[in-house]
């Protein structure tokens, strides 16, 4: 391992992981205002009512994510309390190491230029706003970094245990994210063509890590018809996150691919399919894993991290093809290449300005009109108000996005999910019947009556009428207290 790191260290490889590691941690943790965004609060909720109280995964809560990130996100609680960073920092290191994997791949494919070259394409695209450089936390990078290790153990292949290794990290990526389907999906044929009895060992080692990962989410008390409901089926139906219209969707297309940084990528991925003149693993990986964010439909900042990978490979080899057969300077082009894929981080530079010179701390104020919806930094600090002004037994209930409150709260909430499908929110009315919060804030943002529907809300304004009182309105929030109950003030 030492004659490995010493080796990368005198190529340069190192010196450039290194500091595209440092880039990445300056994006991810100077943006969002130190604050966890939506998705983090509701994965660090889950898992602390994991890990603190015992509540498993889609029973002290409900997402679509894998219980992979749920317990990374509860282990960091523990460890750390209510933070932003841990799960950003170890989401980061796994970027890092498919960094490095990638480098391995374009090195054993076309040589050190190729590979050297990988690592840049991969590692600014990496730091893109348009590919969530700053959500580093999100399962995305731990799918795509065991996608990465797989393709480079097929590619590497000698032996059936070389596929079983290669299985191995495919379920990986599976257990972190069903997506990960489309993608292995592409190795499958790629092992295919070049014989079928290859496919036996592959296919082993993707049983092999879904029966560890089905076992230990059994031991942990995870019910598996639950996990297939909620990660899965229950996604597609009405009201789910994945219910867009058709426009909107192509408006999410096109802005994405068609008015973004990503444009850099196509003549080079064009130039690679007319150099290479037949279909690969790279090609593959690409339109496979496109295939899985157009059949999700949403086309989010994260969900272009699938791409990266193989678009990064596919520039590298045009590149490294362009330079060989034109004599060009490598130094030249990596010029070039830095000053064209550079990525715009104003934010985490104003960011930082603002935490070494500002003198200004912001406090809760109440509300007036015109109602906005707060910042991340205000729904943390609106947290912490909550926490001080309830007891940690109490139940908290914030109607509409409420994630980040709850979180920084540090109280359980009855259940929470804002896009909800029919059988989510007859559970969330059962419960906010049967086990009535004894606070419930409710947004007057104009966003709230946007996004939520009409059902929930006119049910939380029932609710309110006949059990709470109105404490007071601060941040755009109406803070209800229930009758009859004594709280702190």
């Amino acid at each position: 391992m030492l004659s490995k790191t010493t080796k990368y260290w005198e190529s340069g490889v190192l010196q450039f992981i290194i500091v595209f590691l440092i880039l990445q941690l300056a994006v991810t943790l100077l943006t969002n205002g130190f604050a966890l965004t939506f998705d983090e609060a509701l994965w660090q909720y889950i898992g602390r009512n994991w890990f603190r109280h015992g509540l498993v995964p889609y029973a002290g809560g409900v997402d679509n994510q894998s219980p992979l990130l749920f317990a990374i996100f509860g282990l960091s609680d523990r460890l750390f309390g209510v933070n932003y960073w841990f799960p950003r920092v170890i989401g980061t290191l796994c970027q890092t190491v498919g960094l490095l994997y990638v480098y391995k791949i374009a090195h054993y494919v076309a040589g050190k230029t190729a590979g050297i070259l990988a690592i840049m394409f991969y590692g600014l695209s990496l730091l893109w706003h348009v590919t969530g450089g700053q959500y580093t936390a999100y399962a995305e990078s731990y799918e795509v970094m065991f996608l990465v290790i797989a393709v480079y153990y097929f590619i590497t292949a000698q032996t059936n245990t070389y596929f079983i290794i290669t299985g191995c990290f495919a379920g990986l990526a599976l257990g972190c994210r069903i997506s990960a389907f489309f993608v292995i999906g592409a190795i499958f044929i790629s092992i295919l063509s070049k014989g079928w009895k290859n496919l036996l060992p592959f296919c082993a080692g993707i049983w092999l890590s879904m029966v560890c990962l089905a076992m230990a989410g059994f031991l942990a008390g995870i019910n598996l018809h639950d996990y297939y409901i909620y990660a899965f089926a229950d996604n597609f139906n009405k009201g789910s996150m994945y219910d867009h219209t058709l426009l909107w969707k192509w408006q999410q297309f096109s802005l994405k691919f068609l008015s973004s940084q990503m444009l850099l990528f196509y003549p080079l991925v064009i130039g690679y399919v007319f150099i290479k003149k037949r279909v690969d693993i790279y090609l593959l990986w690409f339109v496979f894993a496109f295939i899985g964010i157009a059949f999700i439909g949403e086309f989010t900042w994260i969900h272009l991290k699938e791409l990266l990978p193989a678009l990064s490979l596919m520039s590298a080899f045009t590149v490294a093809h362009l330079i060989n057969a034109y004599k060009i300077p490598v130094k030249y082009a990596l010029a070039v290449i830095v000053v064209a894929f550079f990525p715009f981080i104003t934010e985490p530079v104003y960011v930082l300005k603002d935490l070494l010179f500002s003198k200004n701390n912001p406090k809760l104020t109440t509300c007036t009109p015109p109602y906005t919806w707060p910042d991340e930094g205000t729904r943390k600090k609106l947290g912490w108000w909550v926490r001080d002004h309830t007891n940690a037994h109490q139940e908290v209930f914030v109607a509409g996005f409420g994630s980040q409150i709850l979180a920084y709260s540090e109280r359980q909430s009855v259940y929470f999910d804002e896009m909800l499908t029919p059988m989510a929110k007859k559970l969330l009315f059962k419960d906010l019947v049967t086990h009535k919060p004894a606070m419930i804030l409710v947004p007057l943002f104009p966003e709230y009556q946007q996004y939520i529907s009409g059902d929930e809300r006119a049910f939380v304004d029932s609710l309110v009428a006949d059990n709470y009182q109105l404490d007071k309105c601060m941040d755009s929030y109406n803070i209800y207290r229930l009758k009859d109950k004594t709280l702190p003030n």
